[in-house]
């Protein structure tokens, strides 16, 4: 059976990037949840060793669920090439590397797909909802789009400056946030975890 989130609830925000706090805490805003980050906590990000976006989201919110003894919600999300079998998906932040640099990233994916004609792109955001005693929801959400070289736009983050979603003519990254929020694949996802989880 489905777990429902009443409002008035604290919620921890498995995440410590900014980009995706930002965006994840404009989505709950609405349902009268205080959302607080795993970071304000002190909490550490466990080791994300499940092999897709649903496992490692679930992994994030079991684990600042049980040590912040709050409900927590958790993304995992990734940019994924059909040219490059769907890397770097789940490896996303990973071709970022320690520094998270962004830019060296998104120059990687355009030398892997070199001379292949097919640039069609995607991103997708698995969000888990879990309970300190081990109860958890999940819901996935997917947004199309192209590969575009060279990236364009300093607003978003991640690989948004590369990829335009199909049907408009900005890359995420040439987006302000109001325009991007409501096509994202974490929006996506958000809003069937809405529609069954919160009131």
């Amino acid at each position: 059976m489905v777990r429902r989130l009443a409002s008035g609830t604290t919620l921890v925000l498995a995440s410590h990037n900014r980009g995706k706090l930002a965006e994840i805490e404009a989505l709950v805003q609405p349902f009268g949840i205080t959302v607080i980050s795993a970071g304000a906590l002190g909490l550490a990000e466990p080791e994300e060793d499940a092999p897709d976006f649903a496992g490692n989201a679930r992994l994030k919110a079991f684990a600042a669920a049980r040590a912040g003894g709050l409900p927590a919600l958790a993304d995992d999300s990734g940019f994924c090439v059909a040219a490059l079998a769907g890397a770097p998906g789940i490896h996303s932040a990973r071709w970022a590397g320690r520094e998270r640099d962004f830019p060296d990233a998104m120059a990687r994916v355009e030398r892997e797909i070199g001379g292949n004609p097919d640039r069609r792109a995607w991103f997708i955001s698995a969000l888990a909802l879990a309970w300190p005693d081990g109860h958890a929801e999940t819901f996935v959400g997917r947004v199309d789009g192209t590969a575009v070289w060279p990236p364009r736009g300093t607003n978003g983050f991640g690989y948004d400056p590369m990829f335009q979603p199909l049907g408009y003519a900005l890359t995420f990254g040439e987006m302000t946030p109001e325009q991007k929020r409501p096509l994202t694949h974490r929006a996506r996802a958000f809003a069937l975890l809405a529609a069954a989880c919160l009131d």
